[in-house]
């Protein structure tokens, strides 16, 4: 469910060797305790350091600087050759180089020290990452690059002044070079054997042909660009002739440069080459590649951040699946249904009063009853957290043209200066797949006390620097967001029994898929079995497993950070209960979890650990 998932190993890439200012020992000041002023002097300076590189690596992409609320380089979009990949690790490699070079960690604080040992470990991801990223699909079941740019420019590229306006203009002429790369690499990638499968070229073909449809492309409606563009135009403070040239300029550019951009990717897609080359549905686990076994190994380390071989994942997902399962009975003994696990599934699938009507009004009701859970949890937090995040949360349905390729439920985090909430968007294509009883888990996972308490705080903490802010680990996140589901639980909220059996057929969502995404990819199971385990084993609706298995398959790996990363902020909470008896306090804890950003999971452990054998307490 990302979320424009900060917390992917493609930011952890972007941002690897990247940081930013902690212009302050974070020590300094704290009753009982100042640090020598040598120590202070080598923690700015590392400070300073982690600046200059966090601006050196974003000063690579336009698009990042812009989702930080920067305007350099407003004009341009990003390099998506794999030459713009090297240079980017190149960086990356060169600054550590620099780090060990210039700084001795014996003379730095334990929290500058803390961040030195996160930039080494993004490098480290972001060096793996970079060798096998051929091996990667560019067109997945749940997204593909031609509709992540819309969603940037409508989303992010602010329209302040008429510079602003032509600079999204020339964005939209740009848009031309990004797709002509974007179908050399689908080309390149075809030759060497590294295609989707053929199950994801139909919705990407489609969602890639409505970017370009709706006026000015034809006579439909607008076109959501081009909607966007003349909202903003329309806004600015410019005379009437200004804001007809920029109107102009943006349609010309739309029917023009980016239009043939886009059919240029439609192209490539539709060559008979490309197709040909595309893996067969059936069997189309990464087993297949060449040296797939060491790819899939690669990609479990990258979305744990742990040594778990696929053998020990998949078990600990039998595991999970089997205890999940008869908590899940302990609730159809509460109702009094008397059936089998499977019937109750089917029951809830069925049953009427577990849908929304699948009309514009039925949407409606799943975006105000979200919006009524996320409120319920805001106003309880403060009884589980010291701290809440600044910045807004909104609930948002997935925009029409991308419903195919959208996950059922992601996170978009906020912008740095306030201009851009929070939003958790869901995917509402067809309600009659849509069950109530999840929609109370999914909220609290996606937005409070989930992704949002999560992403948007870290990107608050001012005393942390910016590689930690705006980077992160998927495992963590996402062990996170599913933690947070049981957090409601402790808040008094799955009142309705049902609603709690929803709560726990998501976790089991999350179980299941360590069972499937090992069994795909390392037990070489078919498309067919794994959605067979899913049916016999899940609640999902039928149109969400073919969607989960396909993701699977196209993302592999990733699925698997969930439930890994949940297990161990559930066992360091027991392990910190057990230590600290009556001094346990469940908001420091959170406070430790949340207080250093996104790590890897041995990370939060460690910093676990110290915390129990300083004796508990509320971080300072």
């Amino acid at each position: 469910m990302r979320r424009l998932l900060v917390s992917s190993v493609a930011v952890v890439a972007l941002l690897a060797g990247a940081s930013a200012a902690a212009a302050q020992d974070p020590h300094a000041g704290h009753a009982g305790h100042t640090a020598p002023a040598a120590a202070q002097s080598e923690d700015a300076r590392l400070a300073a350091f982690f600046e200059q590189a966090f601006q050196e690596r974003i000063a690579l992409s336009p698009q990042t600087m812009t989702s930080l609320g920067l305007k350099t380089d407003y004009d341009r979009l990003d390099d998506a050759t794999d030459a713009a990949a090297d240079r980017s690790l190149a960086l990356a490699e060169r600054q550590l180089l620099q780090l060990n070079d210039q700084f001795n960690p014996r003379t730095l604080s334990d929290e500058s020290r803390l961040s030195w040992r996160l930039f080494e470990y993004g490098v480290e991801q972001a060096r793996l990452s970079n060798r096998w990223r051929e091996w990667g699909y560019q067109f997945a079941a749940n997204g593909n690059p031609t509709t992540g740019l819309p969603v940037f420019m409508i989303n992010n590229h602010r329209v302040d002044s008429v510079s602003d306006a032509e600079a999204y203009v020339a964005r939209l002429r740009d848009s031309e070079r990004v797709m002509g790369e974007i179908a050399a690499e689908l080309r390149d990638r075809a030759a060497h054997g590294v295609v989707s499968p053929h199950f994801v070229f139909e919705p990407s073909i489609a969602n890639t042909r409505n970017i370009i449809t709706g006026a000015p492309f034809d006579d439909g409606a607008d076109n959501p660009v081009w909607a966007d563009f003349q909202r903003k135009v329309g806004a600015l403070d410019a005379d009437a002739a200004t804001k007809e040239r920029l109107l102009a300029e943006g349609r010309s550019a739309l029917t023009g440069e980016w239009r043939r951009g886009y059919e240029s990717v439609l192209a490539a897609l539709a060559e008979v080459e490309v197709q040909a080359a595309a893996k067969p549905d059936r069997d189309a686990g990464v087993w297949r590649l060449p040296e797939g076994e060491a790819f899939y190994n690669a990609r479990l380390r990258l979305s744990t951040t742990t040594d778990l071989t696929a053998d020990q994942i998949h078990e600990i997902g039998l595991s999970e699946v089997a205890r999940l399962h008869g908590e899940m009975q302990a609730i159809m003994t509460r109702v009094g249904f008397t059936g089998s696990l499977q019937e109750m599934f089917a029951f809830l699938k069925t049953d009427p009063r577990f849908q929304y009507p699948n009309t514009p009004e039925g949407k409606e009701a799943y975006l105000t009853d979200s919006r009524a859970f996320i409120a319920q949890v805001m106003a309880a937090a403060p009884a589980l957290f010291h701290d809440l995040p600044e910045a807004a949360l909104e609930v948002r349905s997935v925009e029409p043209w991308r419903e195919a390729t959208a996950s059922v439920a992601f996170y978009n985090s906020p912008s740095p200066d306030g201009t851009r909430p929070g939003i958790y968007y869901v995917n509402l294509s067809d309600m009659t797949q849509v069950l109530k009883p999840q929609i109370e888990a999914i909220s609290y996972h996606e937005g409070a006390p989930g992704h949002h308490f999560q992403i948007a705080a870290a990107q608050e903490m001012e005393d942390l620097p910016r590689f930690r802010r705006f980077g992160g680990y998927g495992a963590y996140a996402e062990g996170w967001g599913l933690y947070a589901e049981r957090l409601g639980l402790e808040m008094g909220f799955y009142q309705d029994p049902y609603s709690d059996f929803g709560r726990l057929s998501l976790e089991l969502w999350r179980a299941v898929r360590l069972v499937t995404d090992t069994g795909l990819h390392a037990k070489r199971w078919s498309r067919e079995q794994a959605i067979e385990y899913f049916q016999q084993n899940s609640l999902l609706s039928e149109r969400d497993i073919v969607k989960e298995v396909e993701r699977y398959l196209t993302n592999p790996g990733q699925a698997t950070s969930y439930k890994v990363g949940e297990l161990k902020i559930m066992e360091l909470r027991r392990r910190a209960q057990a230590a600290l008896g009556a001094r346990f306090d469940i908001r420091d804890f959170h406070a430790v979890v949340l207080g250093s950003g996104s790590v890897p999971l041995e990370v939060l452990e460690d910093q676990v650990d110290a915390w129990i054998a300083a004796g508990g307490g509320t971080p300072g």
